[in-house]
């Protein structure tokens, strides 16, 4: 079994999404459900940017993501990401991201998802992704993390090719248990906010940046549960007074 999340910009506008948009979402995501799927969510809405998340077996993969793929085209206020793929390397363009990650058969799903917003394609945010994997990699507690963001195209299986211009990257890691869900999310928005000019959200937040910044969410995906990670950390890390 694995996660598969995909994140997509289809907003009518560039700084949010709309409460339209996102009940229409949520009311076809068990869809996924219905196709094999083990759970599905909204799990992040970031900005402009909505991240669909299902938790599959292997071999329906490429059929999953097809379907969070169509889902995102017949819900979209503009085609947006969904223009960028191709199914060719040479015809990609911008476009969805993409992050998988391997669950333990002798766990529950359980797993971490973060994503990336930016107003202007800011190209340091794979820069800020990538130290989020980094973090986590390795940790106690971690069972896998998706892959390092790379100036490449890449294949997303199911879906077809969208080139190196994608930004507003999507990062998954799966955890083995629920105590570590806080320190690895610790430890992966810890790398992120260490990053210049990046702010972490709640779920649903517009991108209300000046340009030059980036804008994270962080979300638990809990067996099917979502947890949004911003507001829990928003009181741990409030100083004290004495």
């Amino acid at each position: 079994m694995k996660i598969v999340s995909i994140g997509a910009d289809i907003s009518g506008n560039d700084t949010s999404c709309s409460m339209e948009l996102i009940r229409k979402l949520e009311a076809d995501i068990p869809i996924l459900v219905d196709l094999g799927a083990y759970k599905a969510a909204l799990t992040n809405i970031t900005g402009d940017d909505v991240v669909i998340s299902a938790f599959v077996e292997d071999g329906i993969t490429a059929k999953i993501n097809r379907a969070i793929v169509h889902i995102l085209r017949e819900n979209s206020e503009d085609m947006g990401d969904l223009k960028g793929i191709s199914g060719t390397p040479e015809g990609a363009g911008e476009g969805i991201s993409y992050a998988e990650a391997k669950i333990r058969q002798d766990r529950y799903p359980d797993a971490i998802i973060l994503s990336f917003d930016t107003y202007g394609g800011e190209e340091f945010v794979s820069d800020v992704a990538n130290s989020t994997i980094k973090a986590a990699r390795g940790m106690d507690g971690v069972t896998d993390v998706s892959e390092e963001i790379k100036p490449r195209t890449r294949k997303i299986p199911g879906v077809g090719y969208v080139s190196e211009k994608t930004d507003d990257p999507v990062v998954a890691a799966t955890i083995e248990d629920m105590e570590s869900i806080g320190v690895v999310a610790g430890a992966m928005l810890g790398a992120a906010l260490g990053n210049k000019n990046v702010y972490l959200v709640r779920r649903g937040a517009p991108s209300h940046i000046i340009p030059g910044s980036v804008i994270v969410s962080a979300t638990a995906f809990l067996n099917g549960n979502i947890i949004d990670l911003a507001a829990p950390f928003e009181e741990r890390t409030r100083i004290l007074k004495v």
